[in-house]
């Protein structure tokens, strides 16, 4: 199955605007072949605004821009996408949104075009390699067969509604989608904007470290990959990259309880 995502941590990087640090990988990833781009800025309340900002952005870099809540059909816009774009905000209204317009399968339809959809988590093995200490540079695994789809990125919530499901997000439940399982192009979780602990902070909140491993202390919780802002996951096939100057640190649950990959 050739599928191919890029999964970015943060829209806007410190010092840069929209897109800026993440606009050369853009380009590679859309390449000459995509010509016009689905934009879905359901995690934003300023619809119009958000497109405007998108639109202008990767018109730059050569892209035409059709958002998905301008179209007459959001399931027939989708169908017909040459490529899509899922931008960052909250979460919950976006999967929320994502649910209440029956985008869900359908965007998971055109991504993986699978041609024989069932349970393929079940079959799904994962395998982790690392250069670093706690850096995860290569995730494989294996799922039936398919067909190429068509490329999907997303920033933030949109990276966060491509996995398993939107558990660990960062985002407030400001409104309740009909479930927190996601769009599952790939077989873990993502916790975008991951911050490491700062040993010389006064907060005495819990830690972003701290969070994911009580998440992990529920049973049958899937690894989870902590993007630091400035990272990205590109994937392709069944191979994915960690792209980006800041890398990502991954958390895994094994025999009943949280694993902290070190």
């Amino acid at each position: 199955m050739k599928r191919r995502l890029l999964l970015v941590s943060n829209s806007t990087l410190h010092g840069g605007g929209y897109l800026e640090h993440c606009q050369q990988q853009i380009a590679q990833f859309f390449g000459k072949q995509v010509k016009r781009i689905l934009f879905v800025p359901y995690a934003l309340h300023d619809r119009d605004g958000y497109t405007k900002t998108a639109r202008d952005k990767l018109k730059t870099l050569g892209y035409e821009v059709d958002s998905v809540h301008e179209a007459a059909d959001p399931v027939e816009a989708v169908r017909k996408a040459e490529g899509i774009f899922i931008g960052g905000g909250n979460t919950f209204r976006l999967l929320k949104a994502l649910y209440d317009h029956n985008l869900v399968t359908e965007i998971k339809k055109r991504v993986l075009q699978v041609s024989m959809w069932y349970d393929w988590l079940v079959y799904m093995q994962l395998y982790m390699f690392y250069t670093a200490a706690d850096d995860l540079d290569c995730v494989k695994w294996q799922v039936p067969g398919g067909q190429d789809g068509v490329p999907y990125m997303g920033s933030s919530a949109g990276s966060n509604v491509a996995t398993i499901s939107i558990n660990t997000t960062n985002d407030m439940p400001i409104v309740y989608p009909p479930t927190f399982s996601a769009i599952g192009l790939v077989p873990f979780n993502i916790n975008p904007h991951y911050l490491d602990t700062d040993p010389k902070s006064r907060h005495m909140g819990e830690t972003r470290e701290q969070r994911i491993v009580q998440y992990h202390e529920e049973p049958n919780t899937p690894s989870v990959l902590g993007l630091r802002e400035g990272s990205m996951l590109l994937v392709e096939g069944n191979k994915a990259t960690l792209l980006g100057t800041t890398k990502a640190r991954l958390f895994q649950r094994f025999d009943g309880c949280p694993l902290l990959v070190q």
